[in-house]
């Protein structure tokens, strides 16, 4: 397989009133087109920056990030946001979803702003597809969080990114409806041929992928 997006001697800091913090510090990856990879660590062991600096939200001090053969961290912000929208999708643990918008109009959303011949129609075929067909026309507060979920991915997929990124995309629902959610979720990823990246404190969760990092204190130490 070939590989999509690679991480080299990524190392991010911030600085507190008692001195430099490092989040990361020399962490490297690579992530193969169609791969999986679950980061797993203690809360604050840097998984949820890892993600962002991955996805070129944010750039690191110290090393590079190259998805596509493209070193993200020699773009500009804008260059980025462009390299963003034609290579990467993004579930989060609290959806994320634009409360004044319908279902439908929140998947519809980016496709628009990508470009879509017919977003509208795309965003509804999404919807159907993960049994969202009678919530179309609902606000985010009318639907459950499975639904939500749901719906954010929709959004994620739909725009058929080369990689998604998931930062603990089960974490506020329940145990049935998180074993549903991500039953669609790994089902899509297959189909899409999807890269994917999750960080997730539901060790479950992390063996449905096809590998498990480690991250402890910004540093990756082992995979499992």
């Amino acid at each position: 397989m070939n590989t999509i997006l690679s991480a080299q001697s990524i190392k991010r800091e911030v600085d507190t009133k008692s001195g430099v913090l490092t989040i990361l510090g020399d962490v490297s990856l690579e992530l193969k087109a169609g791969e999986s990879i679950a980061i797993q660590g203690a809360s604050g062991s840097g998984k949820s920056t890892l993600l962002g600096v991955l996805a070129g939200l944010d750039i690191p001090q110290q090393g590079k990030v190259v998805i596509e053969g493209r070193d993200i961290t020699e773009l500009d912000e804008d260059q980025r946001a462009v390299l963003r929208a034609n290579n990467v999708g993004f579930v989060f643990q609290s959806f994320y979803l634009i409360e004044d918008l319908t279902a439908l109009e929140n998947v519809a959303l980016p496709l628009e702003l990508f470009g879509h011949a017919d977003p509208v129609s795309t965003a509804t075929d999404w919807l159907e597809r993960l049994g969202l067909a009678d919530r179309i026309g609902h606000l985010p507060r009318q639907l459950s969080g499975g639904e939500q979920q749901r719906v954010a991915l929709c959004r994620a997929f739909a725009v058929q990114p080369k990689i998604l990124f998931a930062d603990e995309p089960t974490a506020n629902l329940d145990t049935v409806t998180a074993e549903a959610v991500l039953d669609q979720l790994f089902s899509l990823q297959r189909e899409l041929n999807t890269s994917m990246v999750i960080a997730t404190h539901d060790r479950a969760l992390a063996l449905r992928c096809d590998r498990v990092l480690q991250l402890q204190s910004g540093r990756l130490v082992s995979e499992a």
